[in-house]
């Protein structure tokens, strides 16, 4: 009952401070409540900055909004099909405050965290859904070693190093759980201008860098039962102070691993134009070496073919992408519709089929769609 009380306290704290990640019901503009306003005295992402390895796999405070971000395409043994996410999200409140010299103290921390941790199976989705404030240890990031938190969900280095090389994730909800050992494959990879991301006509955008390369091996947990499984993740790092431009009303986001070993990163984000019409559309083709190629508006297409009702919203479970420079025409359709996150802030998030020019695997996220 106290863990609730302040789990409930801490929400209305958010609201109270207009603190908001996702859309709510509404797709207007407005319901992106610092995801489209003014970057005001926070830093903005900007071309021409330089990432930093290790430090910018750790927080960056002086940034409205950031996330890591953790997807996975598992098998088991039998042939089973599972997806796992795994998000810690941070936001602040207010700019850090440069006169406190010894540091941020439990009660003025203005760093507020929220994480999810999803399990999709054969038949069913599950998920849940923590709430942290900052300055008391219940949640955070640290580059050395690295390990980012929330209670006792985590993801963090195995072998006390400072990279993502080698990680270990771990989440539990009350019928589901997992804990996966993370080997990276590849090199990280820088989006955009080498790790800048415009996500609008007006320049908006974000600091983007992935490891789209783990192999995965260990077991997740279904209704108590432990399943061995492998596959393969990709870790997503995020951080801005104003991710979109004011008129955008959400966003659909692909992660595609490609057989052959290419990947792709694709997005839509809808109304980017300053028309205030059309979508904005931006990606990256990843060799198998690690070598990004950006893709501008003009050079891919991601379409909706097929509408399924979920949680009450009309939802475009089965995309056609198409990547002509690359002779890429796929089909990509959701493994089963009902991947919904019925989280504080809604949105639907699971595992795709890819079929076509080639085959693959990966995840799409899709916010901002209205409900009945």
């Amino acid at each position: 009952m106290k863990r609730l009380l302040a789990i409930s306290l801490l929400f209305i704290l958010m609201l109270t401070l207009g603190w908001q990640f996702w859309p709510e019901e509404s797709t207007t503009a407005t319901s992106y409540a610092g995801l489209g306003e003014s970057s005001g005295d926070f830093r903005q992402a900007r071309p021409g900055t330089v990432l930093s390895f290790p430090e910018d796999h750790g927080p960056h405070p002086d940034f409205r909004i950031e996330w890591w971000y953790l997807t996975g395409n598992l098998v088991a043994e039998d042939g089973r099909h599972f997806g796992v996410q795994w998000t810690l999200f941070r936001q602040a409140m207010a700019p850090s405050d440069p006169q406190q010299n010894g540091g941020e103290t439990p009660w003025t921390s203005r760093q507020l965290w929220m994480a999810h941790a999803a399990l999709s199976t054969p038949q069913d989705h599950r998920f849940s859904e923590r709430f942290a404030r900052g300055g008391v240890g219940q949640a955070g990031v640290k580059t050395e070693p690295f390990d980012a938190w929330i209670d006792n969900w985590s993801l963090r280095s195995v072998d006390d190093t400072a990279g993502f090389d080698r990680l270990m994730v771990t989440a539990s909800g009350d019928d589901f759980g997992y804990r996966l050992t993370l080997d990276a494959q590849g090199p990280l990879v820088r989006h955009g201008q080498q790790g800048f991301s415009q996500k609008s006509a007006d320049g908006q955008g974000s600091m983007y860098y992935s490891q789209p390369f783990f192999q995965v091996s260990g077991e997740v947990r279904v209704d108590g039962d432990p399943i061995a499984v492998t596959g393969r993740a990709w870790l997503d790092r995020e951080w801005s102070s104003q991710l979109l431009g004011p008129t955008q009303s959400g966003w659909d986001w692909f992660s595609l691993h490609l057989d052959g070993g290419a990947k792709l990163m694709a997005f839509r984000l809808r109304g980017g134009n300053k028309n205030e019409e059309g979508s904005y559309l931006s990606g990256s083709w990843i060799t198998p070496q690690g070598e990004i190629i950006p893709l501008k508006p003009d050079d891919l297409s991601l379409e909706p073919l097929e509408y399924q009702s979920v949680a009450g919203r009309d939802i475009p479970i089965h995309w056609r992408v198409q990547v002509p420079a690359y002779d890429l025409d796929v089909n990509v359709r959701a493994r089963h519709p009902n991947q919904w996150m019925g989280t504080s802030f809604p949105y639907w998030e699971g595992m795709v089929d890819v079929s076509g020019s080639t085959a693959g695997e990966g995840y799409l996220e899709m916010t901002g769609y209205a409900g009945e």
